[in-house]
């Protein structure tokens, strides 16, 4: 699907606050209220908008520990550890990579033992051959 500029405009509006009320999108966009919501009804039909989340707030994201756990996995076993990383709640965000190893999972932990032990489950997945993490010790743009 090819957005418009004024597509990518809602977009990011909508990527800094999700309810914003669509009287509140259209006039920052310039638009009637109608072509914002005819907007959004098409990017959602197009799925270009898979949903709407919650973002949480910076005070609580920085009690989280988060980490960038690296794996490598034998041949042939991709499906099965993304299945198995999938399942697990603190896993965020899954990335195929190139280079050395094959998957990056972005985790988050309520404590440094949470996050030990989560490091543990990921290594004893059938598949994962090594794992190398690094805590995230501070985010300087969330987009």
């Amino acid at each position: 699907m090819l957005l418009t500029a004024k597509d990518r405009e809602l977009l990011a509006l909508l990527s800094e606050n999700a309810r914003m009320p669509v009287v509140t999108l259209a006039g920052q966009l310039r638009l009637s209220r109608t072509t914002v919501q005819a907007r959004l009804e098409r990017l959602e039909r197009a799925g270009v908008i898979a949903g709407y989340s919650v973002r949480l707030s910076e005070e609580y994201s920085s009690s989280l520990i988060r980490a960038h756990i690296l794996v490598t996995i034998a041949p042939k076993t991709m499906a099965q550890v993304m299945s198995a990383l999938e399942k697990l709640r603190e896993v965020t965000a899954l990335h195929s990579v190139s280079g050395s190893f094959d998957l990056i999972a972005i985790i988050s932990a309520p404590s440094i033992a949470e996050l030990d032990r989560l490091v543990e489950t990921i290594r004893v997945i059938e598949g994962v051959e090594r794992t190398l993490s690094s805590i995230i010790l501070a985010t300087h743009i969330s987009r």
